[in-house]
């Protein structure tokens, strides 16, 4: 077998991890595997309990691993977008869950800015909607502000004043990926909102050579 960090021979030991001959260093081919299975699954867009169902793995393992895969993909995407060359078109998104009123549940929704740079797809999420509500939910007027929102989220951001394709198509894309995820917490949409980002940008070829 060769190894992982080098490509150079290895020779096993009693506990079952093998250990280069040259660069010295050891690894599990168990966990490699069971990395590799959860990582398809995760290309696959699967949830952690139909990951569990395909892989036989437990819960907390492929939850772990999710979590450190999409904390990966973040940080190799923000890594990206600073790299970038030009940026072609950005527009302004409200992303509200599918079991929500838009009329009502205006500030549930989570406000972020999408660029067009040079083909990719990239996301600044904006401050939270959610610290809004307490103070115009009370009075009533929530379908008020829901129509304010509409409007000014109508007023184009594309240069030339034409919609961008690459934008809407990962509007588009986002909310067919989103509804699978059912009670993410507020805290944790980024890491998802970067995950749509990384599979609409990339394939996952490119996901096995970042994790």
């Amino acid at each position: 077998m060769r190894c992982i960090y080098c490509n150079n021979g290895t020779y096993l030991l009693k506990n079952g991890y093998r250990k280069c001959k040259v660069c010295k260093r050891k690894f599990s081919p168990q966990k490699i595997i069971r990395k590799q299975k959860i990582l398809d699954c995760f290309c696959k867009n699967l949830t952690i309990n139909q990951c569990t169902k395909e892989s036989k793995y437990n819960y907390i393992t492929i939850k772990n691993y999710y979590e450190d895969f999409r904390k990966k993909i973040a940080f190799f995407m923000e890594e990206e977008y600073l790299s970038r060359k030009d940026i072609k078109a950005y527009e302004e998104y409200i992303y509200l869950e599918h079991s929500k009123d838009p009329k009502k549940d205006i500030f549930d929704g989570y406000n972020f800015l999408t660029f067009d740079y040079g083909g990719k797809i990239y996301n600044l999420l904006m401050p939270n909607l959610y610290r809004f509500k307490p103070y115009f939910s009370k009075d009533g007027l929530n379908e008020i502000y829901y129509r304010e929102f509409k409007s000014f989220l109508r007023i184009s951001k594309v240069k030339n004043n034409v919609h961008n394709s690459l934008i809407y198509n990962f509007w588009n894309y986002l909310e067919d990926f989103m509804p699978k995820f059912k009670g993410i917490k507020r805290e944790n949409f980024f890491y998802y909102l970067k995950e749509a980002e990384f599979k609409f940008n990339f394939d996952c070829q490119k996901l096995k050579e970042i994790v």
